[in-house]
């Protein structure tokens, strides 16, 4: 049997591998339990085992030691078993004959000590058998190079301790575990924190597990950070056991590290850590629970409140190096939702007048620095209760909620709309003044729920829109009309109570922005020109920031602002409102395009909508090289926008009454995106280079880099959707290694979209890509004396190369693609060369080594195809492989033959097949026409098929149907044939054999 073979029952998967060790278990369970009164004493079986299972475990063969082991340690588990069982027997008859030794004669008492003494001779037997196993096994197989034997031993040890503490729950037991948490294998390492769990949830133990704490306390606190999610999830369920027991255990810079979790990416970490904080807000609240015994149940609980969210804001305070409200109350909230749901505590929290009393008997109230983060903890308790604990950037939330957790998040949105909507408008009165806080207030009416029995109340809903319009004409933040627009959209949708309220006063206020910009552009324009009153500018902006945020979510095409706006379009603007300016119309586009099925009914309507395209897109070319980058980008990305959705709305319209709606970019403005794209996403330093990052700081380099991949996505975007051909996705895919860290995804997902769209148009790109590459490194060598900057340049093209072949893993399914990016590679190399006295080989053969990096994904017959193809494009060439010119023909011919060497042992002997090999290249000369010497040529023409002497242009047959269209040089073609100005039959064609 081989030492290392995996297949034996124990470790097989499945329901059989499973049934046989829960039968195995069992079964040695049952063997002890039948036979604990007489046989396990008899001196032969239990010693025949042990012996057995002693030896069987030591044995090189993996099967034997594992299952043995594992027997091994069930069998002392289940000699425990009896072992307490005797115990618990001498304790009665201990107490038994206490209490007979007044009340019977000597004789009985004699018998019953008798009896004592034969059941501690028992139980010092089973504990003599025990010692042996641990001995014999255990001492050995816990560091055994199996990680399931290692795994096996500490599962065990932790059930030993808690079964028999007397005997096994001692500092030299524990050390084992405590070395074995250092273990490397993810499994040994979390049995080791299962037991300590189990032995650290029982009080009477805790003492004995005071050295072991004092001693691996630090590397339990190190494994909270572990590779392995659920080992620090584990440990610091662990570390909050061990808080919950004895605080003291942990020193306040434990606390400090451990509460850090609660901002964690792994939400079961993050809420472990939470229970920890929440437990710790307790605590600091308990303590000053004794000067509130005067008050009354109701006001000392609002007190105890107040005081948990002092100390959880203090706690938020000092964790400076993250400002994530939403992460510390999606962490909180297991365990801390009755103080987050408490509403009407949060919001009176947040109206107390610190000059009242019952402010100063909490430390007078709370500051604008804390009553700005409350709010914030407020806006994030009720996205928690209205959304569940899916946040962006936090995995292992539980995404399908069961009946009653659904039917316990329709309750709190019952609770928290019936409540908040009739404190938010004083809040919204309270903090007018400060446009980061009402920002966030303004967010609040995007989670009440529609069917609150209070929300039908017109009286209180109108004084809400009123207290949110007041803050509207107050501020123009970005982020505050962003919140208002999505706000109102959630009161304005249809079948809603508050609709009937909420939707007037909408449209109300869009309208007396549009009256406001109306007259304000009559007085900008003066004489043809934009005034240059700075006061008339700023209120424009403002008007028009308004317009554009409320265009991101409603429809407001019913106020006709392309025709308002457009005019500006052609008049000299700052930037700022040029920027707001395109991307309101953009937006008005969009809704244009998103609502055409409905709001089109005539041939004319379709017409307006083509014209409105056209003018935005040509406005916005010229835009794309405006001085300022922001109008620029903005421009750029309103085009991209469009023009996607145009794509996507044209395959739904009916191609007949939509027929002018079809428009078509101009070929100057699809090279404007495809420069601007070049210049603004692929400069600077890339993922290589550190050339920066010392000047520009890590927060704006990071910024930077979302807004260039968000520029580089909107441009693929339009080649996904057949906007822009996919021959303009070359200088794309040029950049997929110099920025891979950086765009590496984008690129790659681009690639994958452009092959289901078109597989061959997709593979002629990738030639295009790496042709245009090789030529201006050619240039860059004839202009350029450095000649070490030209090979790194060359080694990043062969290794763009090689990446993009490992993107073909399915050679059958992309057969035609390969077979064609061959051809096209070899004709770019061979096609339109004349060989002469001072120009001995191609100028571009070098390319033939680049070309080599797909040479493995082409199946045999396709290489056997290739090679004689390219032995026909280099039939009237003078050929001396050993010359340095030719030795990339050599290299590629070599790694076109490769995979026959085998098959084709007879063609080996040549002379040609010699010179492709790594030591020795011989000089061949192909003679002209006419003169033709036998060669490796001649032999594979027999084996091959029907090779033509000499032809004007190379003609070969394919067996694919790959039509011939190589980027350099484009040609049509038709059926599976190489069109060829050579009309002479015997040359016609080569006959392949598959």
């Amino acid at each position: 049997m081989d030492s290392d073979t995996a297949e034996y029952p124990l470790v097989q998967a499945g329901p059989y591998g499973r049934w046989f060790h829960s039968e195995f278990c069992d079964f040695l369970s049952i063997l002890v339990a039948q036979c604990q009164h007489n046989i396990i004493f008899d001196s032969y079986l239990m010693n025949t085992i042990i012996v057995l299972l002693s030896e069987l475990s030591n044995s090189f063969i993996r099967a034997f030691r594992h299952t043995c082991t594992l027997a091994a340690v069930k069998l002392l588990s289940s000699l425990i078993g009896v072992s307490l069982g005797l115990s618990v027997a001498i304790e009665n008859r201990q107490k038994l004959s206490k209490v007979q030794k007044t009340k019977t004669v000597r004789q009985k008492s004699v018998q019953q000590l008798e009896r004592l003494v034969d059941l501690q001779e028992k139980r010092a037997e089973v504990e003599s058998m025990m010692n042996v196993i641990i001995k014999a096994v255990f001492l050995k197989r816990y560091r055994d190079v199996l990680p399931e034997i290692r795994s096996i031993c500490m599962e065990e040890l932790g059930l030993w301790m808690k079964l028999y503490s007397s005997l096994f729950l001692n500092d030299s037991y524990l050390k084992y575990i405590g070395w074995m948490m250092s273990d490397k294998v993810p499994d040994v390492r979390l049995k080791c924190v299962f037991g300590l769990q189990v032995l650290y949830k029982d009080p009477l133990l805790l003492p004995k597990m005071d050295l072991f704490t004092s001693r691996f306390k630090e590397r339990l606190i190190s494994m909270t950070l572990d590779k392995d999610n659920d080992v620090a999830l584990q440990t610091m369920k662990l570390l909050v056991l061990i808080s919950k027991m004895s605080e003291d255990l942990l020193a306040p810079e434990d606390y400090k590290q451990l509460l850090q979790f609660v901002y964690s990416s792994q939400r079961p970490l993050a809420a472990s850590a939470g229970e920890l904080l929440y437990s710790r807000l307790q605590s600091a609240v308990a303590q000053g629970s004794d000067a509130q015994q005067d008050t009354n149940e109701e006001e000392r609980h609002r007190l105890q409140s107040f005081a948990k969210l002092k100390a959880l804001l203090h706690f938020f305070q000092e964790s400076e190096l993250h400002q994530h409200v939403v992460f510390l109350v999606d962490s909180l909230w297991d365990c801390g939702a009755s103080l987050l749901k408490d509403w009407p505590t949060l919001t009176s929290a947040l109206l107390l007048d610190s000059s009242s009393n019952t402010s100063k008997e909490i430390n007078h109230g709370f500051t604008e620095a804390e009553q700005a983060l409350l709010v914030e903890i407020l806006v994030a308790s009720v996205r928690q209760a209205a959304e569940g604990p899916v946040l962006a950037g936090r995995t292992g939330a539980k995404r399908v909620m069961s009946a009653k957790e659904k039917k316990m998040q329709n309750e709190d949105c019952l609770k928290l709309t019936s409540h908040l909507h009739l404190v938010l408008p004083t809040l919204l009165s309270k903090f007018s003044g400060c446009s980061d806080v009402v920002a966030s207030l303004m967010r609040i009416p995007q989670y009440f729920s529609p069917e609150c029995p209070e929300a039908e109340n017109s009286q209180v809903m109108s004084s809400l829109v009123s207290a949110m319009a007041a803050v509207l004409d107050l501020h123009s933040d970005q982020m505050l009309l962003e919140a208002a627009s999505r706000s109102y959209f959630h009161l304005c949708v249809d079948e809603t109570t508050w609709c009937s309220t909420a939707r007037p006063a909408r449209d109300a206020l869009v309208q007396n922005w549009v009256d406001r910009l109306k007259a304000l552009l009559k007085d900008a324009l003066q004489d043809g020109r934009v005034s240059s009153n700075e006061e008339i500018q700023r209120d424009i902006l403002t008007t028009m920031r308004k317009l554009r945020a409320f265009h991101n979510c409603h429809n407001l095409l019913q106020w006709r602002v392309f025709d308002l706006l457009s005019p500006l379009l052609s008049e000299e603007l700052p930037p700022e409102v040029l920027i707001e300016l395109l991307q309101c119309l953009c937006y008005v586009i969009l809704w244009s395009l998103n609502t055409s099925d409905k709001n089109l009914t005539c041939r004319e309507d379709a017409v307006d909508q083509r014209l409105q395209l056209r003018f935005f897109c040509e406005k916005s070319h010229h835009c794309l090289s405006h001085r300022e980058l922001g109008v620029r980008q903005q421009a750029f990305v309103g085009v991209c926008d469009v023009l996607t959705a145009h794509s996507y709305q044209r395959q739904l319209w009916d191609s007949l009454p939509f027929c002018p709606l079809i428009y078509s970019l101009s070929p100057k403005l699809q090279r404007a995106l495809l420069t601007f794209t070049c210049e603004h996403v692929f400069v600077g330093p890339n993922n290589n280079s550190q050339s920066r990052v010392d000047q520009i700081a890590e927060e704006q380099r990071l910024e930077d880099l979302h807004r260039r991949r968000n520029l580089l996505a909107a441009y693929c975007k339009l080649i996904v959707h057949g906007v822009l051909e996919m021959s303009m996705a070359a200088e794309v895919f040029t950049q997929y290694v110099k920025y891979y860290n950086d765009f590496g995804d984008i690129i790659k997902e681009t690639l994958y979209r452009t092959r289901q769209m078109d597989k061959m148009e997709s593979a002629r790109t990738l030639v295009l890509c790496l042709q245009q590459l090789f030529v201006q490194l050619k240039h860059k060598q004839e202009r350029s004396s450095r000649p070490q900057e030209a090979v790194q340049t060359f080694t990043s093209i062969k290794e763009l190369a090689r990446r993009y072949a490992l993107t073909f893993s399915d050679l059958v399914k992309f057969r035609e693609c390969v077979v064609l990016i061959h051809r096209s590679g070899i004709e770019f190399v061979f096609q339109d060369f004349s060989q002469t006295a001072d120009m001995t080989a191609p100028p571009y053969v070098s390319y033939l080594t680049i070309l080599s990096e797909f040479s493995s994904k082409l199946l045999k017959p396709d290489k056997k195809t290739m090679f004689s193809y390219l032995q026909r494009l280099t039939a009237n060439h003078i050929t001396d492989m050993r010359e340095e010119c030719w030795q990339p023909l050599a290299y590629y011919r070599s790694s076109l033959l490769a995979a026959a060497e085998e098959e084709d042992a007879a063609s080996n002997g040549s002379s040609d097949r010699k010179g492709c090999s790594t030591n020795r290249v011989p000089f061949t000369r192909q003679k002209p026409e006419g003169h033709r010497a036998p060669c490796l040529q001649s032999r594979l023409e027999s084996k091959v098929g029907k090779v033509p002497r000499r032809s004007t242009s190379p003609s070969v047959d394919n067996a694919f149907a790959v039509p011939l269209e190589p980027p350099s040089k484009r040609r049509s073609t038709e059926g599976s044939e190489l069109c060829t100005n050579n009309d002479e039959s015997e040359d016609a064609n080569v006959d392949i054999e598959f």
